[in-house]
């Protein structure tokens, strides 16, 4: 827990000034941003809070900052595989699936899923919703407008994922990326083709402090590299949060280097990289 008088004083100007709890933030993750912008902004800690005070904008700017996180296109295939193998064909059979992405950045694993959806032939029964604190990230999302030059490296993801099964190797599928792309190298463009925008709802969201924002029984929530921002009685809060708001058997997908722990463990049944929902 946070002991620095200082930082526990900006903790809750945050929370006065902006309404964001950050007081079960990852102490670690939480003191290596506010540093990194005492530096940008040439401050020390009591000119940083004296900064968000009084200035509307910059205290945006900081919140923003402090949230900020990152995504990829197929971000990490073994688990795109587990989604795809392990936990798409018990649903199969359902008329309506609710997908849930807490935590989504700029979208990319959002389209990720529409994608692998739509070449499964499910994306017509799905709802898919994604949810970020940061709106400067859930805008680039909404209008799905990359750089090419940042999204290039992931494209071979997008090719394990599609185009290979790991569970049976005969099968080799193609794909390409003009099916839902149109790329243009010389402007560094890399955009997500119009008919796929509509797709997901995006919505603005505290998972710390907001409750449901979709008031739905999800099939799957993913929750991917979030939860490593945040300390041990948050991280068992949102365990718990998210076995309350999936359906009966439905999963829960974290990031790799993320697991349950501790007393929420035993109402989840981990099969693999996925957490399925245990029901009492």
């Amino acid at each position: 827990m946070f002991e620095d008088p200082d930082i526990l004083t900006f903790i809750r100007t945050l929370r006065d000034y902006a309404g964001y709890d950050f007081s079960n933030y990852s102490e670690k993750s939480f003191l290596r941003r506010a540093e990194k912008i005492m530096m940008d902004y040439k401050l020390d800690i009591h000119g940083l809070i004296n900064k968000v005070k009084n200035d509307r904008l910059f205290l945006e700017k900081v919140v923003k900052e402090i949230t900020v996180n990152t995504t990829e296109l197929f971000r990490d295939p073994q688990v795109w595989h587990a989604i795809k193998y392990r936990i798409l064909p018990r649903l199969a059979s359902k008329r309506e699936i609710n997908i849930w992405h807490a935590g989504c950045s700029t979208g990319l694993e959002v389209y990720s899923m529409i994608i692998l959806l739509n070449e499964m032939g499910m994306l017509h029964r799905c709802h898919i919703y994604a949810t970020d604190l940061n709106t400067d990230v859930l805008n680039t999302a909404k209008a799905g407008v990359y750089s090419y030059r940042s999204i290039s490296e992931f494209l071979e993801n997008f090719n394990k994922v599609l185009c290979e099964n790991p569970y049976n190797f005969d099968e080799h599928l193609v794909v390409t990326h003009e099916k839902y792309f149109d790329i243009n190298k010389v402007k560094d463009t890399f955009k997500i083709k119009p008919e796929f925008l509509d797709k997901a709802v995006f919505k603005k969201h505290d998972l710390v402090t907001e409750p449901n924002p979709f008031d739905v029984a999800y099939d799957i929530i993913l929750c991917r590299n979030v939860l490593i921002y945040f300390n041990t009685i948050l991280q068992n809060k949102l365990f718990i949060d998210f076995w309350n708001y999936l359906d009966p058997f439905g999963s829960l997908v974290l990031g790799i280097h993320e697991s349950i722990i501790g007393p929420p463990s035993a109402k989840y049944e981990k099969k693999g990289l996925i957490y399925n929902k245990k029901v009492f």
